[in-house]
């Protein structure tokens, strides 16, 4: 067995080891445990909340500390999503860890109360380690801060008041002390329901021999299938330390990026290049979310409604696929099969997607009924370039349109090689039904889907025809 192979080569641990406000921590943890109920019922800290148990309300968020490189990075993350396996060499602090040593409240937790920004209290502890993460980070725009904390009754003007508050206060001691609290977690871990790798050609030999297992990354995903759809996903395998797979590395063709980078790193990766797609993917669920969905895990879930996709098919993006010592590589669009079905083997798993070199400009739309933590009724990624006028390329790519994320060729033919004015794009948009035939469901009708497709295309032409002309009401136009 390749385990034993690998415990004759290195120690590996039985066990997790992580810590919980400086308090080390060491278990044969159940994979399908969350931290949420961990630090509830076994740990009895109680001030961090279930409300939603999926990762939209923000009552349970801690803080997640973690070694990246010679750094220690502090994230605001969803417990109850949050799969125990998933804290290896991991530091946590909740809302009972953060006060100073004498029991007083920090500068977050003072300025709370100071601003009457708490009523019925039951989202408070969130919002609280939310904002403790974003000052520890200093974060300033604490509007994008508090998007993942939902409050029913208090309101979010006296919160964002605090967090302002907040931002010019002093650190508290306590968080001079959280490179200490963050063991090394260097060791893989082997228990009988799950591993935790710690080095790419080891998971990938372990899963060519386990390719029935669930592998887990950032589990925004997975963790409902546990807490929401009740599913077991043993065995196990847990792949976020792996660092090969949480790298980036640009060369002159463009570049790699790890299936296990996170939206969030890989938001601030794309934003000088792509700034439209930045904005994209800060659309994508809340900060807490960010933190922890990964590059892959969005991808390679398939849906036709995975914001990123589309915008990846935009770029002629292609995916990186490995199983054992075997890599292939195909465009992102023919990994989408059919709705629900990805071009992936047994024991292949995606380990990277490769963005060419910029090239073009790149436009990300996604509509949706919520500006924060929605799934979209339509994303639309239009890459065009132009020269002296005249359409020289162009990829146009659209999710929620159908069973998978796919390209607009027609609309793109209508296009290309033609000057781009408003009879071209007109011609586009007439093509656009050649190339899709939406479905009504909860989110929107069919006639909404597709007349808002057509009209994004518009927008797009606007933006260049017009540049000063305002085409995204809450003023942040791409």
């Amino acid at each position: 067995m390749f385990m034993d192979a690998m415990n004759q080569a290195r120690h590996t641990a039985a066990q997790i080891e992580f810590t919980i406000n400086g308090a080390a921590v060491r278990l044969q943890a159940d994979p399908e445990h969350t931290l949420l109920d961990y630090l509830r019922k076994e740990q009895g800290l109680v001030g961090t909340k279930e409300g939603c148990n999926e990762g939209d309300c923000g009552a349970c968020t801690v803080m997640v500390s973690e070694r990246s490189g010679t750094r220690i990075v502090n994230l605001a993350v969803n417990s109850c999503i949050l799969l125990l396996p998933q804290l290896h060499g991991k530091a946590v602090r909740t809302v009972e860890g953060v006060c100073h040593r004498d029991g007083s409240p920090n500068c977050v937790q003072q300025a709370m109360i100071d601003c009457h920004a708490s009523q019925c209290g039951f989202c408070t502890p969130g919002f609280v380690m939310s904002l403790v993460a974003g000052h520890l980070n200093r974060e300033d725009c604490h509007n994008d801060v508090v998007a993942g904390n939902l409050c029913r009754c208090t309101g979010y003007k006296p919160i964002v008041e605090a967090a302002e508050r907040a931002f010019e206060k002093n650190l508290p001691a306590w968080s001079n002390e959280i490179t200490g609290d963050v063991p090394d977690g260097n060791d893989p871990v082997e228990a009988p329901d799950y591993v935790v790798h710690r080095t790419l050609d080891e998971f990938a030999e372990w899963y060519a021999e386990n390719p029935a297992a669930t592998i887990v990354a950032g589990a925004t995903d997975v963790g409902l299938w546990v807490t929401k759809q009740f599913r077991g996903i043993k065995p196990a395998c847990f792949v976020a330390g792996i660092p090969e797979l949480r790298a980036i590395r640009t060369h002159d063709g463009g570049s790699w990026v790890g299936a296990g980078v996170t939206l969030a790193g890989f938001g601030e990766f794309v934003a000088d290049a792509y700034p439209s797609l930045a904005e994209l993917v800060r659309r994508f669920g809340s900060v807490q979310v960010r933190n922890s969905a990964t590059v892959g895990g969005n991808v390679a879930n398939g849906s036709p409604i995975g914001d990123l996709s589309p915008a990846l098919i935009a770029l002629r993006a292609t995916v990186e696929l490995r199983r054992g010592d075997h890599t292939r590589t195909i465009p992102v669009e023919d990994f989408f099969v059919d709705y629900g079905k990805q071009d992936i083997r047994p024991g292949e798993f995606l380990q990277a997607v490769n963005l060419p070199r910029p090239g073009g400009s790149l436009k990300c739309y996604k509509l949706s009924k919520r500006f924060d933590q929605d799934i979209s009724a339509v994303c639309g990624c239009i890459n065009i370039q132009v020269e002296d006028g005249r359409v020289e390329a162009v990829r146009i790519a659209y999710g929620g349109l159908a069973a998978t994320p796919k390209r607009a060729k027609h609309a793109e033919a209508a296009i290309l090689g033609r000057n781009w004015n408003e009879e071209t794009v007109q011609g586009a948009m007439a093509a656009l039904p050649r190339d899709f035939s939406p479905i009504s469901d909860m989110r929107a009708s069919a006639e909404y889907r597709m007349l808002t497709a057509q009209n994004l295309l518009y927008r797009c032409f606007l933006e260049d025809d017009q540049p000063t002309e305002a085409t995204d009401i809450l003023g942040i136009t791409p």
